[in-house]
This record gives C-alpha cells, sequence and structure tokens, in this order.
C-alpha cells in the first residue's frame, strides 16, 4: 500500500506564505499604532502575538509531507518539511519482518506515529514520524496496513 500526501505541498506552502504575510502585516500595524494613530493602546500587541501564535503553531504539527510505501519485502517512510532547511527528512527503510509494533498518538491537533522494530545492537528501536497533516481515513489505512504487516511477523514468529 502506499500513501502520500506530497500532492498537498503547494496547499501547505500557500499557508505557510500567507501565515508569514499576516505576521508582516500585523508588524506593519503594530508599528503604526504604537508610533503613529495610537488608536488601540495595549491591545496592539495582538497585532504581532495571533499570527506569530498561527505560525508557531502550523510549525510544532512538524513535517507536512509523509509518505509510506508497504509493497514488496520492505516498509519505506519518508517525513519532510516543505522549507527543506527547517528541519532535517526522515528517510527510513527497513524489512517488513522487522516491525515489532506501532502506535498512532493523537493529542489535539498533534497526531505521532512511533514504530518499533528489532535491532540487532539493542534489541529494539522507536521511530517517530510527524503525522499531524494526514486526513482521518488516510490515518486509518496506515494504522490498516501496518496492522497487517504486525499480524502477519507474529503469526511467523508463533509457527518458529
Amino acid at each position: 500500500m502506499r500513501l502520500s500526501n506530497r500532492n498537498k505541498a503547494p496547499a501547505y506552502n500557500f499557508v505557510n506564505t500567507l501565515l508569514m504575510m499576516l505576521v508582516m502585516a500585523g508588524i506593519a500595524a503594530f508599528l503604526l499604532n504604537r508610533y503613529r494613530f495610537n488608536i488601540f493602546g495595549v491591545t496592539s500587541y495582538l497585532f504581532l502575538l495571533v499570527p506569530i501564535a498561527m505560525l508557531i503553531i502550523f510549525h510544532l504539527n512538524g513535517r507536512q509531507i509523509f509518505e509510506y510505501d508497504s509493497d514488496g519485502e520492505a516498509l519505506n517512510f519518508k517525513n519532510r518539511n516543505i522549507i527543506p532547511f527547517l528541519d532535517k527528512p526522515l528517510h527510513d527503510e527497513f524489512p517488513k519482518y522487522k516491525l515489532i509494533k506501532f502506535d498512532v498518538i493523537n493529542i489535539f491537533f498533534i497526531k505521532r506515529l512511533y514504530v518499533t522494530i528489532s535491532s540487532k545492537n539493542s534489541g529494539s528501536t522507536m521511530l517517530k514520524y510527524e503525522i499531524s497533516y494526514l486526513t482521518r481515513k488516510e490515518v486509518n489505512d496506515l494504522q490498516l496496513s501496518l496492522n497487517k504487516v504486525v499480524k502477519a511477523n507474529k503469526e511467523k514468529n508463533e509457527l518458529k
């Protein structure tokens, strides 16, 4: 199964650009009010706080682009930001038989995928992916696909 929200990258770029423009407009409105008009008084700080808070929330949600591929004998995960220099992109590929378990954590508007794989050195390794920008259907499809792999691995281990 393949899952990707790469086609939504232009929309995320648009939202990011719009938020940056709101921050610039908020700075301009704050400075105009502060030094020229002085209409709003102390509430003029909202011109700064609201757009900056929205921009911070947009980027705290994590990497926007998530790609998953379970075709073949390997699982392939890619997770990257629309702005390349903000975060290091994640790219992991490992055989399906190494997948031990996974968890999807959903806290308010932040979603994370934790994948536990078997490792020679330490026994197991946990990988973290940010899936906040996936739709509910995409998250359900991802969970269904990973459940199939985990179930197949458990059946193989029971037969041994």
